[in-house]
């Protein structure tokens, strides 16, 4: 047996027999009596107040007022699980291996009847998994762990696709994985002020021996989300948006993110949205021309002459 499971046994034991000593444990589990005592200081680093008493009467025991729940699961909770590991790989989760090990693990104690049922849920739903990224994968499980441990980290990270490469060191509050890219969150100490960073673009990344203190209920994803969705709060300084076009065109307009904070009012075939500047010109233009003929800008006018611009520009691009 593994370690988990010898561990999880002298657990039982000593809950259902009271008292053992290392010599018992060693004959009912067929190991070496070094490795009980290993086992039973695992039990003990990981909370469980495991007694040692000398004598002719001693041995290990565990007190009557520690108490716990066994660990089972009803077949929807299985089923969630393994839905739920799924999904974690396809957002490219850096303890996959752990993940796969402990599903393995629920597999390997479930009855044939539940492992049966298990298995046919399993196989009813599939997620395309990206690519294998392992670089990215240890640099997440580094910034994972310097968070947990509230140390500074020291960077390579590169601004933007071709920018230049820059040396910084964050205090990083979370990580934060959305719509396929993971950012970190945390206190730049050269701009002196909360960013989010892509980790694919740090370059190269080393733990420092500087400890920070994470702001008492921070949120990252809340944070990231705020950055992102850069509205100004004075309805003065935003630009009316009306667009026309097909429902499904509307529908999934409406219900992205970049638009979606931005509703006013919409119709079947038809919305009206506010916007600040900045984003209407800079991301907008790029996203709309994802839809093509199926949506057409009623205003603002400069919205159309940016998106003319910009299909100009790129037409003269890939002819030349």
């Amino acid at each position: 047996m593994s370690k988990a499971d010898n561990m999880l046994a002298i657990l039982w034991l000593l809950r259902s027999r009271k008292r053992m000593t290392a010599k018992q444990l060693a004959e009912h589990l067929e190991v070496h009596i070094r490795t009980v005592y290993r086992l039973i200081d695992a039990l003990c680093v990981s909370g469980v107040p495991v007694v040692s008493e000398t004598g002719r009467s001693g041995g290990y025991y565990i007190p009557d007022h520690f108490t716990f729940d066994p660990l089972f699961f009803e077949l929807v909770e299985q089923k969630s699980l393994v839905h739920a590991a799924a999904f974690a790989r396809e957002a490219g989760y850096p303890f996959g291996e752990a993940l796969q090990r402990a599903i393995a693990k629920l597999k390997r104690h479930s009855s044939p009847e539940q492992l049966n049922h298990l298995e046919r849920h399993e196989t009813g739903l599939e997620v395309i998994h990206p690519p294998s990224n392992p670089p990215l994968e240890r640099l997440l499980r580094q910034l994972e762990q310097s968070i947990a441990d509230t140390r500074s980290v020291r960077m390579n990270y590169q601004t933007g696709y071709e920018g230049p490469t820059e040396t910084r060191t964050i205090d990083p509050y979370g990580l934060v994985h959305w719509k396929s890219k993971w950012y970190v969150v945390g206190y730049c100490r050269l701009r002196r002020e909360i960013r989010c960073f892509r980790a694919d673009r740090i370059l190269s990344l080393s733990e420092t021996d500087t400890v920070f203190q994470r702001p008492a209920d921070f949120s990252a994803r809340q944070f990231l989300l705020n950055s992102l969705l850069t509205a100004s709060e004075d309805e003065r300084h935003l630009i009316t948006v009306h667009i026309e076009g097909s429902s499904q065109a509307i529908n999934d307009l409406c219900g992205h993110w970049l638009f979606g904070h931005a509703l006013v009012e919409r119709a079947a075939d038809r919305a009206h949205f506010k916007m600040d500047e900045l984003t209407l010109y800079t991301q907008a233009p790029y996203f709309l021309l994802s839809y093509g003929g199926k949506i057409r800008i009623l205003s603002p006018s400069e919205l159309k002459s940016c998106m003319v611009e910009i299909t100009a520009s790129l037409l003269e691009y890939y002819q030349s």
